[in-house]
């Protein structure tokens, strides 16, 4: 059986994975999906051509399903009325890796599950695998244009706190860079969030390459990580890609 020992983030919830083969021959993300409103998690396995690709078992939405309403607050304290659930999967996942290297989370920080939801875990992934390394592909909210959330500013300072102490690595996707990068740049007038988050997946699946081929060099997330971050604290990185296409 071949193992890939590679953690990838996709879509917009907190997930760390590893390919793994099943019984019919085909690969499985070992990704945790979690959100706490059903709308975005059903648009992938509803609605979507990957619905089948990932475990069921593995997708979690809160049973009340009313989402944070956009309140790090509110996001952060139903995630720890949600800790046993959410840590069962995770732990399984985490269990089931035979050379567990570390997480990687996929968010934003400017609404409330992703920047509460966010940031109660990753405090609770630092305390319980204190010696595991922690990658987070953070969605830093739009300032060009006045926001519908007005506390937009407050969660995202919140997040900021928890991704300085408790995260490894943090990729900034800077929605205003993007959406600037596919009106002027690729001369798309009215740029969808789809066109967006190809542009997200891009950037995702390039900078994590040498983490899927076999290579002499960064080929796992320690390697990687460490010939970018010279201290601790400054482990807050952008990204560049060319040639820019959708």
């Amino acid at each position: 059986k071949q193992w890939y020992q590679r953690r990838v983030a996709v879509g917009t919830f907190f997930f760390f994975s590893k390919y793994f083969q099943a019984d019919d021959e085909h690969y499985i993300p070992r990704a945790v999906l979690l959100d706490l409103e059903p709308r975005v998690i059903n648009t992938i396995t509803k609605e979507s051509a990957y619905a089948s690709l990932f475990n069921p078992e593995n997708i979690y939405m809160s049973k009340h399903g009313g989402g944070a309403g956009n309140i790090w607050a509110s996001g952060y304290t139903q995630a720890d009325g949600l800790y046993e659930d959410i840590f069962d999967i995770i732990d399984r996942e985490a269990d089931g890796s035979d050379n567990l290297e570390g997480f990687v989370m996929s968010h934003s920080i400017a609404g409330g599950t992703g920047s509460g939801m966010g940031s109660y875990i990753l405090e609770r992934l630092n305390d319980r695998f204190p010696k595991k390394l922690i990658q987070t592909y953070s969605v830093f909210p739009q300032t060009a244009e006045a926001s519908d959330v007005v506390v937009q500013p407050y969660n995202s300072l919140l997040t900021l706190k928890r991704l300085t102490q408790s995260a490894d690595c943090v990729v900034v996707l800077d929605n205003t860079a993007l959406n600037r990068i596919a009106s002027e740049r690729l001369k798309i007038p009215n740029p969808t969030l789809d066109q967006i988050n190809q542009l997200v997946s891009t950037i995702m699946a390039a900078s994590t390459t040498t983490l899927r081929y076999p290579g002499y060099m960064n080929n796992d997330l320690i390697g990687l990580i460490a010939a970018l971050i010279p201290t601790p604290r400054l482990h807050f990185l952008m990204t560049g890609y060319t040639p820019l296409t959708l």
